[in-house]
């Protein structure tokens, strides 16, 4: 049996399962808040052109406009100034954006403190407990935020000094944009930088050193914990817009089940 084949034989009989890793996308789905001067991104929106009526008779449809970075999305290099001569979503190359997938669970750190923040120690314990860490692979920072996602205010969590959520320090950062086996990262949070990342040096740093390597991320990602530590497989699927900074995007995962 060839590859292909034995992978449809193995999602049909649940030897290996599709897990859905997207937030559902809607008017009530939270987005970032930019504080003035900076321009914010619209939230989602429907409109019905027919439903069964007059407007056509046989058939029901809707036009939509949302940011690019709305909901579960996909943030493609172009998207910061360190990467404005790199891809845009329509360029990136479709072997990258599917890989093995790394789940790293710190969702009791991120429950004691929200401004948590992964560092690269942590990823090389990982890689000491599990093994190397084949390059283009994702990592997947799992912190229980998905939990806050129809929630705008728990899910921003944020005050007087700006929001307050967990994310990657500077050096983990710099190293996974310029040393690291990774293609990209994914988040369960509204971006894939702390809430904090405002106020570090450089700022938004995950932003600035993963997409200045021509490097991706996901965020507000969902379910990461049906996915096992390793041996999963990604697959994002963001629009194919021509000049895009990003897309709403559907990501899932491929899982093999020992009882399937």
């Amino acid at each position: 049996m060839s590859t292909l084949a034995d992978l449809v034989d193995a999602l049909g009989s649940g030897r290996v399962e599709m897990v859905d890793l997207t937030q559902p996308l809607s008017e009530a789905t939270p987005i970032i808040q930019l504080p003035p001067p900076f321009a914010n991104s619209p939230g989602w929106t429907m409109r019905e052109i027919s439903r069964y009526d007059e407007r056509g008779p046989a058939w029901y449809w809707n036009a939509f406009e949302g940011g690019e970075h709305v909901g579960t999305h996909f943030d493609a290099p172009i998207h910061w100034i360190t990467g404005q001569g790199n891809d845009d979503v329509s360029q990136v190359p479709p072997r990258r954006l599917i890989g093995p997938a790394v789940v790293i669970d710190r969702v009791a750190e991120a429950t004691a403190d929200p401004d948590y923040l992964l560092e690269v120690d942590d990823v090389r314990a990982f890689e000491k407990d599990h093994g190397e860490i084949a390059q283009g692979s994702w990592l997947l920072y799992r912190t229980g935020w998905d939990a806050r996602a129809q929630d705008q205010g728990a899910f921003l969590n944020a005050n007087d000094t700006g929001p307050h959520t967990p994310g990657f320090s500077i050096e983990c950062a710099r190293w996974l944009g310029e040393e690291s086996p990774f293609v990209g990262v994914g988040v369960e949070t509204v971006g894939t930088d702390a809430g904090a990342a405002h106020s570090f040096d450089p700022p938004f740093p995950c932003h600035a050193f993963l997409l200045g390597a021509n490097k991706y991320g996901l965020t507000q990602l969902a379910n990461l914990a049906l996915l096992p530590a390793t041996g999963a497989v990604l697959v994002a699927a963001p629009l194919k817009i021509v000049g895009g900074s990003g897309s709403p995007v559907r990501v899932f995962a491929l899982v093999e089940r020992s009882d399937g």
